[in-house]
């Protein structure tokens, strides 16, 4: 019989999405490439939502008998669960190896070997090589205890000595690796004959050029950035497209950098055009900008490919960006870079970190305004300390306070010399309810208009809400109160029931209690229509087919899409023209004139509201919004 492995991988904590094995992939690919591995060996993968309780998870990995080898892809959000399982698959088969590999545990055996002493090997690099070695090994009869010549791995000895042995040379040429998209490794379609995903990943390179101190890109910070040759990259596009893969999510830290970054665009943008897949795709944006980098955006937008670009800036203030090891482009540079995005109708959302080492109050809000400026989609993160990196190991020095995650192993930070806990839980609170209002596009347009008409900045605004939602008697305030509590959770992920409790009824209350006072009388006829214009764009959610009087809203076709049609609304105002002109810095009329406009919403939202390009994408979008949009594939 086989010796049976199993690789197992989840998806990002309670998130439901299905979402490509790719690093497993690789792990299976390059080892079934050893023709006695092949023969002799059943890898199968495993591959779980992030919603995938531990006790499925266990079931479902035993069901059939209990596997010789399991091999976890392990990060913050499933070191607990998967050492739980590695705990249940020791008492059924105490002579089967448990390994661990992932930049969770890289480099940190003697904690995951002192909470989970049924692991056998920890992983401290890239895992391909290794585990082909491990596999080899494991056929020639050896022993998880005596593995000293296999490099890049920690392991314990009978006596229970810890070894790590020296460190494996990163892999230079990626070429050696097989590809899991083009060997099957990864399979591509479910039972149904439909791509099995909902997001593709790819590879396009491995390495970082930075040393963020926040930051372990796979323990390839301050490397080289080495890349897989276009040969590869397109046959993976063309199998992506022909399964009808409508993300691509690649994996590459500085996506943009490099010269072959526009190649593959220009590659990604044929099989488009052949097969209509991928229709969208998201990476992490290189932060220094080359001319390459317009070229690839203006080809995206000419093509009408979808895109997010996301500019993690992670802090405006110059100080901390010294503590960060990290250097921003220059203000100048990238408010022009916003700018150039809005002109040519691309989103542009823009990464904040909270509580860095440095950062106060006033100058984190400072720079958040600066930045909300240019768009009102800003994600903050609360600092937590990744294993590795400069600010886990300085941690004293900067007089850190940390906790873990309550259903995670992230270490989030309390308070450190220039914040305290208490200005902390209040910003936490700020985080909340700009993932809730701002983040998530719930309110959109809004903010240009307090900002430029009123002179109310977005960080009151939301301020605003959080101070409202705790003084409040409203029985569904209160209850999304309690939902809603101040946690520097990095699972990112609102309770959903606060999004049933987030009723137009509530909003509407909210500003006619918080926000309505703070503007000028004058004000505030048009800033109420521009809210109500706010509410209008709300992507129409599955119980939600009927306008506010309950009828339902008819379907028609555009653009080969079907969409939601709400005719005939009637503003006060002619608000649609009057934001869009404050986006591009025009003077406008604050006069009253009516303003009749039909919206339309694609169908098919299904309710998720934890994400900004779900809601991006399934906006209301006016008459003249679709228009500009609808481009030819």
């Amino acid at each position: 019989m086989k010796t049976r492995v199993l690789l197992v991988q989840q998806g990002v904590w309670g998130n439901s999405a299905s979402s490509m094995p790719l690093a497993v992939g690789y792990l299976k690919s390059y080892a079934e490439a050893d023709a006695r591995v092949r023969r002799s060996m059943d890898i199968t993968i495993r591959n779980y939502p992030g919603d995938a309780g531990v006790n499925a998870m266990a079931r479902d990995l035993l069901r059939d008998g209990s596997p010789d080898v399991l091999c976890f892809s392990v990060l913050g959000w499933n070191y607990r669960p998967f050492g739980a399982i590695a705990e249940t698959f020791k008492q059924i088969n105490p002579r089967g190896w448990v390994i661990f590999g992932g930049n969770h545990v890289a480099h940190q055996g003697e904690r995951v070997f002192r909470e989970f002493p049924q692991v056998d090997v920890v992983v401290n690099g890239e895992g391909e090589l290794v585990f082909r070695e491990l596999m080899t090994g494991y056929l020639d009869g050896a022993h998880p205890r005596e593995l000293h010549g296999v490099s890049g791995i920690s392991f314990l000895e009978e006596d229970g000595k810890q070894i790590t042995t020296p460190e494996r040379e990163r892999i230079d040429d990626l070429e050696i690796l097989p590809s899991p998209i083009l060997t099957g490794a990864v399979p591509l379609l479910d039972a149904n004959g439909r791509f099995a995903y909902d997001y593709a990943l790819m590879e396009t390179n491995r390495g970082c050029p930075y040393k963020c101190s926040f930051c372990y890109w796979g323990g390839a910070t301050g490397q080289k950035m080495r890349a897989f040759s276009r040969e590869r990259l397109r046959e993976e596009l063309e199998c992506l497209g022909r399964a009808g893969a409508e993300v691509v999510m690649l994996a590459d830290s500085n996506f943009g950098l490099m010269r072959q970054d526009e190649e593959f665009v220009d590659d990604l943008l044929r099989v488009r055009s052949r097969y209509g897949y991928p229709k969208r795709i998201e990476t992490s944006w290189a932060k220094n900008k080359s001319a390459g980098f317009y070229r690839i955006m203006d080809k995206m937008k000419q093509s009408g490919m979808h895109s997010a670009f996301i500019l993690a800036l992670q802090t405006m203030d110059e100080n901390v960006l010294d503590l960060m090891q990290r250097r921003n482009m220059k203000l100048n540079e990238w408010e022009n870079l916003v700018s150039w995005l809005i002109e040519h109708d691309i989103n542009p959302y823009l990464e904040l970190i909270w509580g860095a080492p440095g950062e106060t109050i006033d100058s984190f809000l400072r720079g958040y305004d600066r930045a909300a400026k240019h768009t009102p989609f800003i994600a903050v993160h609360p600092l937590m300390l990744l294993p590795n990196t400069e600010y886990h190991n300085k941690r004293e020095e900067y007089g850190l306070v940390t906790v873990r995650g309550e259903r995670d192993d992230f270490e989030y930070v309390l308070s450190h010399d220039t914040m305290t806990l208490q200005e902390n839980e209040r910003m936490l609170r700020f985080i909340c309810w700009n993932r809730v209002l701002a983040r998530s596009l719930w309110l959109h347009n809004v903010w240009i208009a307090l900002r430029e008409l009123a002179g109310v900045s977005q960080s009151s605004v939301i301020l605003a809400f959080s101070d409202w939602m705790e003084t409040t008697e409203d029985p569904d305030a209160r209850q999304m109160h309690a939902l809603a509590r101040p946690t520097n959770s990095a699972s990112e992920m609102t309770d959903a029931r606060v999004w049933q409790l987030l009723t137009t009824r509530l909003l509407h209350r909210w500003w006619a209690e918080a926000m309505r006072p703070r503007v000028p009388e004058a004000l505030r006829p048009l800033l109420d229509e521009v809210f109500r214009y706010d509410l209008m764009c709300h992507p129409v959610r599955p119980e939600e087919t009927g306008s506010d009087a309950g009828d339902r809203l008819p379907v028609v076709e555009r653009g080969g899409e079907q969409w939601y049609l709400r005719s005939d609304v009637t503003f006060a105002y002619p608000v649609p023209e009057l934001v869009a002109a404050l986006r591009r810095g025009e003077e406008v009329s604050t006069e009253p004139a009516l303003h009749t406009t039909t919206f339309y919403y694609r169908t098919g939202f299904g309710g998720d509201l934890q994400h900004y390009f779900r809601m991006d994408r399934f906006r209301g979008l006016t008459e003249q919004q679709l228009a500009d949009q609808s481009t030819p594939v």
